[in-house]
């Protein structure tokens, strides 16, 4: 039996587009700019570090970071991230979304400058200090995932809400392409001022002393976007929902929103009281009736972040590599070091220019229209067909002649991700889940994420080894090659297909009606509705 919505949450829900939801957007969305930035530029620059710390004279490769090395630098940030991501969405619901969002975001603008001025001049301790950093760093990116989402449902109305969620989190696509930009502009403007020959012409003259900087100039920048959102995120209230749901203060709700909203809300203590006494959702996180309501949907949510993610980061983080396969950058020996971060920088900015960037912006057209889960089942099945279009044939793209068609395909997989689950893997658990356990659920389902990022940025580093022993970097051992670790992506894709039936359709729904944090309590109606009752899986 549903009870009346609350006046101050009705009001939200009906509300027309404002001001106040740009704010938010942008609020929120520098908040996964910076994210971005932070995670994707340490891959601008893996070769870089390699050349700078780890050159062995008379070798006939530029050198590289060794395997354990290159796997704590890609993957230490999203083992923060992980921690960050369940300590800090789970004191978003304890103690309010705001006075945790501002906490967050000074760990990440304090740990990108002191990731840049990691000190020593061997190649160990200025390894583990930036790694000690950048884990720090990923803390508090964590943090940002399930508040930004949180506060981002709770402020939106119900007919515009996953365009607005989607929109913060499309800020990552910018993140992406400024890093790529920032890296070109200042591998450019050293490049100019320190010429240097290519690796085969002179090994230990190819790495100027001054590329030094260069790594530690790209990571510090992260720390701008963050500072400078700060004050602005201190000025945003509480959440309404947080406070009427959660803390039960209708009245500073209804003021807070009044503001807001630029319309008189009138206060509702009385119902903030019977919502306390009366509602059916008491339950805690870990009681068999969280487990009945909303278990498959929590199953659904982790399941499928984690498999994006060990796709989608593996692709990111390693799309350098692949483009070295082919030959859409030249060999490392071939040029000098600042000219590789050049290519690199290049190689995914224009990836983030022409697929990443739209892809996000066409899941925020059109989530509204289609829905959260025809999205992340078509992306899910796009990126499967595109894997394997790659992977099957992968000798025809090797052929200098097809490595455009190839890069032009390999792009593709990035449009579907980001106009398809890795938008609406971050979208679907801000909605779905009660006030009091929102924060929480999407910081696990973001954790899982992670978790599956962290699969693949290890387990890509050496799968993706060439299987000719000849032909595999300084350290590691042979691996399954580039075109049998696509192979593995695209089943890691179909299996995200599979897992999104357990996804439920929040599209034109309140997020109380999503939840059920509108009913009355009443055993009998519980005893005789079917688990999930309130929420179909597939929108019919």
């Amino acid at each position: 039996m549903a009870r009346e919505q609350l006046q101050v949450l009705n009001a939200l829900d009906v509300a027309k587009t404002q001001w106040y939801h740009f704010t938010a957007i942008i609020i929120a969305g520098m908040g996964f700019f910076t994210d971005a930035y932070d995670l994707f530029c340490i891959s601008l620059v893996t070769k870089l570090l390699g050349r700078i710390y780890y050159h062995v004279d008379g070798a006939e490769k530029p050198g590289t970071l060794p395997p354990n090395v290159s796997a704590a630098v890609n993957g230490v940030a999203f083992c923060g991230t992980l921690t960050g991501q369940l300590f800090f969405g789970w004191l978003g619901d304890k103690m309010g979304r705001k006075r945790v969002y501002g906490m967050t975001l000074m760990i990440m603008v304090i740990c990108s400058v002191a990731s840049g001025l990691s000190f020593g001049h061997n190649p160990k301790s200025v390894m583990a200090t930036l790694c000690f950093f950048r884990f720090w760093l990923g803390f508090g990116i964590g943090g940002d995932y399930p508040l930004s989402a949180t506060i981002m449902s709770e402020y939106a109305n119900k007919k515009t809400r996953g365009a607005f969620i989607a929109a913060v989190f499309a800020m990552q696509g910018f993140g992406i392409l400024a890093g790529g930009l920032f890296a070109i502009i200042v591998s450019v403007a050293f490049k100019t001022q320190f010429s240097a020959p290519a690796y085969e012409v002179d090994p230990v003259g190819s790495t100027v002393p001054q590329a030094d900087f260069v790594w530690r100039i790209i990571l510090m920048v992260g720390a701008l976007p963050a500072g400078m959102t700060y004050y602005w995120r201190m000025k945003m209230p509480e959440t309404a929902r947080y406070t009427a749901l959660v803390a039960k203060n209708t009245k500073q709700a209804a003021s807070d929103m009044s503001k807001v909203l630029q319309v008189e809300i009138e206060a509702e203590p009385e119902k903030g009281v019977q919502s306390s006494e009366k509602s059916a959702n008491s339950f805690g996180l870990f009681s068999k009736e969280f487990l009945r309501r909303h278990g498959l949907h929590l199953l659904g949510t982790t399941s499928t972040w984690f498999l994006l993610d060990i796709a989608f980061y593996s692709q990111n983080l390693f799309q350098k590599d692949i483009f070295s396969a082919i030959g859409w950058i030249p060999n490392a020996k071939t040029m000098n070091a600042l000219e590789e971060v050049y290519k690199i920088a290049k190689a995914q900015t224009l990836i983030a220019l022409f697929s990443t960037v739209p892809g996000y912006w066409f899941t925020v057209a059109f989530i509204d229209r289609i829905g959260r889960f025809a999205i992340q089942l078509m992306g899910f099945f796009f990126m499967t067909v595109f894997m394997f279009a790659l992977a099957i044939p992968y000798n025809h793209w090797t052929h200098k002649e097809n490595r455009i068609g190839f890069v032009a395909m390999y792009s593709l997989t990035f449009f579907f991700a980001n106009f398809g689950p890795n938008a609406t893997t971050f979208v679907v658990p801000a909605e779905i889940f009660p006030a009091r356990l929102r924060s929480t659920c999407h910081g696990i389902s973001a954790a899982s994420g992670k978790l599956g990022a962290m699969v693949g940025a290890f387990g890509f580093l050496y799968l993706a080894q060439s299987q000719d022993k000849t032909k595999v970097d300084a350290g590691y051992s042979p691996g399954i090659g580039v075109r049998n670790s696509l192979i593995v992506l695209g089943v890691v894709n179909f299996l995200g297909m599979m897992f999104t039936f357990l996804v439920p359709e929040s599209k034109g729904k309140s997020l109380e009606e999503m939840s059920g944090e509108n009913e009355e309590e009443n055993a009998q109606v519980e005893l005789e509705q079917p688990p999930g009752y309130n929420n179909r899986t597939v929108p019919f």
